[in-house]
């Protein structure tokens, strides 16, 4: 039997699953480990799952010595060094694909409270602040015949804009570093050469881009300031990709119509100025927050582990 440590708690079903074939450790807290005790468990433990509130670099790997799999819980692995992890000669895999329903479910869901104002309707009704229905109150806009733009077209991305056109009507566009097959996209999204094109024509731009170097702060004040004045900003994509100090400047001077994030880049702690604005609907990373997404997940990384442990390949290495 392995000796495993989940870094957070998992799905009851699937940690008792892993109980009855392993020697199964669990943080109890269900709080985020310190470095030190994240650097400890890789030298303590044969199997570690991370989680994407584990920040696991080079000097938490160090050299290894017992950890032989970082199996990871989630598809995002931008959070873990790979290359140190190769280095000390620890296996990493992920979740891919099965977060793929759950998250296109909430990208729309954001679409849908930003544009009809649902989030400022439930504050000023929560407040006491209601006065009645009347003509003019709190108008928001249909998304019939809007433009969707998705920066990143994979697998959530296509999802995400299949249930947007198919439910509320949207047009279909797109950047991507490289365009798909227009004979291979039942959408028939239309492709953009640039970031910079795409968020200039969207009436919602949606993203679907990984975290890391190269989109950090990709949508910057630069990025906004092309936005149409009542345009809307979706991210349940990777908290770093959005400039969250310019964003709320374009929120409170009213240059953008409105924005859904449901990750931050320092989360769980949320920029104040983010707070304060009330165009802005805030969701504490729920994207993959389904009891179904979230048993598979951790089933996902259980084929990855045993697989590793029984002599065989990951099917979700990375590395």
């Amino acid at each position: 039997m392995a000796r495993i440590l989940l870094t957070r708690r998992w799905p009851e079903a699937v940690e008792e699953e892993l109980a009855a074939r392993h020697d199964l450790h669990r943080n109890e807290s269900d709080r985020p480990m310190s470095r030190q005790e994240l650097a400890e468990a890789i030298r303590a433990f044969d199997v570690v799952c991370p989680t994407v509130s584990d920040r696991i670099d080079a000097e938490v790997i160090g050299r290894g010595g017992g950890a032989r799999i970082l199996a990871n819980y989630g598809a995002g692995i931008e959070h873990i060094d790979l290359a140190a992890a190769r280095a000390a000669g620890i296996a990493v895999t992920n979740t891919p694909d099965v977060l793929t329903d759950a998250t296109a479910e909430l990208a729309v869901l954001l679409m849908l409270m930003v544009a009809r104002r649902a989030g400022e309707g439930e504050r000023e009704l929560r407040s006491g602040g209601w006065t009645g229905w009347r003509p003019t109150h709190l108008l928001g806009r249909s998304m019939q015949g809007r433009t969707l733009g998705l920066i990143g077209y994979g697998r959530i991305a296509q999802e995400t804009a299949r249930r947007a056109q198919a439910a509320l009507g949207v047009r279909l566009a797109y950047h991507s570093r490289r365009p798909v097959d227009p004979a291979s996209d039942p959408l028939g999204a239309r492709y953009c050469a640039s970031v910079a094109d795409l968020v200039a024509e969207a009436d919602i731009v949606s993203l679907h881009c990984p975290g890391g170097a190269e989109t950090h702060h990709l949508i910057d004040a630069a990025m906004l300031a092309r936005m149409k004045p009542d345009a809307v900003l979706i991210n349940t994509a990777r908290g770093t990709v959005v400039d969250e100090a310019a964003l709320a400047e374009a929120l409170a001077q009213g240059r953008i119509g409105g924005a859904g994030l449901d990750v931050y880049q320092g989360e769980p702690a949320v920029n104040p100025l983010l707070l304060a604005a009330p165009n802005l609907v805030l969701l504490p990373h729920l994207g993959s927050a389904t009891i179904e997404t979230r048993e598979a997940m951790g089933r996902q990384a259980v084929l990855n582990l045993e697989a590793l442990l029984d002599g065989r390949e990951p099917p979700n290495r990375v590395a």
